[in-house]
């Protein structure tokens, strides 16, 4: 079984958020930059699981610039196989998507994972277009995953529930919270991953579908009120004519 697992650069948590360019590009200006977590957690580990119980391969691949090599590293140093970047920006989901799509066609992957969405644009769009231009299943959310075979037997948070589903191999899937536990790089694996193979791919001609207008930060929080907990009335008053929720 051959697996493919996208990975996203995207700034660590506690990044203190700024714009440039007249609020249209983000600074990426003194910004450290993770593995975005969905993928690094969830998709990778899970791969690297299932080719641990039943053999195959786990690529990771990127689309973005040279900016990008060292998160792939670090993917590789948890125990990705190899990695690909395709060399072009990825400001753009269809792009991405559309870059993705062409190398999984060409080299016949049978599961491509992605996470549920990245945590700096949460757009969770390319999962869906790559399964769209594959004309592949498409299982989002998906918390479990198990293989018996070429069929997949996958759970997916739904509103109120879980719901089961089957699917033959190949498939895309988006990973959410519960499919896999974090891996902590050891020693081992870092020194290897200096070694793993990163390929660097030209991309195709794709146009993009989108571009940014403006950025804008969210408003700033109010200052809080500290109500006397036996002094229900006035929280009561306040809730209703100042806050207006009640």
């Amino acid at each position: 079984m051959k697996y493919l697992v996208c990975i996203s650069k995207v700034p660590d948590t506690t990044t203190k958020i700024t714009f440039s360019d007249n609020d249209t590009k983000f600074n990426e200006s003194g910004v450290q930059f993770i593995v975005n977590p969905y993928d690094e957690w969830y998709a990778l580990v899970r791969a690297l699981e299932l080719k641990e119980k039943f053999g195959g391969s786990v690529t990771i691949i990127n689309v973005g610039g040279a900016d990008c090599d060292p998160i792939l590293r670090k993917a590789l140093a948890i125990g990705a196989d190899d990695a690909v970047r395709i060399n072009t920006n990825d400001s753009d989901a269809y792009n991405v998507a559309n870059q993705i799509s062409n190398f999984a066609k060409e080299n016949a992957f049978d599961v491509i994972l992605t996470g549920k969405e990245t945590i700096n644009y949460n757009g969770a769009q390319v999962g869906g277009m790559i399964a769209a231009i594959l004309d592949y299943p498409y299982v989002s959310q998906a918390s479990k995953l198990e293989m018996e075979g070429n069929t997949a037997t996958i759970d997916r948070d739904i509103q109120g529930g879980t719901e089961v589903i089957s699917v033959d191999a190949p498939f895309v899937l988006s990973a959410a919270k519960g499919l896999a536990e974090q891996r902590i790089p050891n020693m081992r694996g870092i020194m290897a991953a200096r070694t793993k193979p990163l390929k660097v791919v030209e991309p195709i001609d794709s146009e993009n579908l989108t571009s940014v207008i403006s950025y804008s930060l969210p408003a700033e929080k109010g200052q809080v009120k500290l109500i006397d907990p036996e002094n229900t009335d006035e929280l009561v008053n306040l809730l209703h004519n100042e806050a207006k929720v009640i």
